[in-house]
């Protein structure tokens, strides 16, 4: 099973690289910072497709928000705080929210949605967004490209100690998914 994951992922990764690019990233790209490391993939296409697959996704949340609004509203009730937070990040700091906000956990979504519905200048938002793409891409794919040889030992002691990895795994997704509550609440 796990030689056709990784032969699947050598024969697709681009696709697969990005599609999620437009959904959640990061791991996508220290996935494809590792291939390129092994020479499974390239490293200068890994990063332009990640740069890629992260603008249109965003860009394709922010039509959600600027032409769905009544949908937005209806489907995302629960985020009413998010998006609240999102508009006053929007307010405060502008640009540089529409640059940063890939890297802010559990916004990654709703900024641009917030973005869009609030009716920010669509050009303004395509550019920064795009540079905000590619410097994301670039910064998660080469750190994992050049300690490429490291995270395969890491991944093999985990694959080995599969017990304690998952037991660590569910201390920083349970960690993750209670300071996401609480900011909720």
């Amino acid at each position: 099973m796990e030689q056709m994951l990784i032969d699947w992922l050598k024969e697709y990764g681009y696709i697969v690289l990005f599609v999620w690019s437009m959904a959640e990233g990061e791991t996508g790209l220290i996935m494809a910072g590792i291939l390129s490391h092994t020479g499974d993939m390239n490293l200068y296409g890994s990063i332009l497709v990640a740069g890629l697959g992260g603008f249109v996704g965003d860009q394709i949340w922010y039509y959600v928000g600027r032409y769905n609004k009544s949908y937005v509203h209806k489907e995302f009730e629960q985020h009413r705080r998010k998006f609240a937070k999102a508009r006053l990040l929007l307010r405060k700091y502008g640009i540089w929210l529409i640059f940063a906000q890939r890297f802010i956990y559990g916004m990654r979504t709703i900024i641009p949605i917030a973005i869009g519905v609030s009716g920010y200048d669509k050009k303004k938002f395509a550019i920064v967004n795009f540079f905000s793409a590619f410097v994301w891409a670039s910064i998660t794919i080469i750190p994992a490209y050049i300690y490429g040889e490291e995270l395969l030992e890491v991944l093999k002691w985990m694959k080995e100690h599969w017990y304690i990895s998952v037991g660590f795994l569910a201390f920083v997704f349970g960690t993750m998914w209670y300071i996401n509550k609480k900011e909720d609440s």
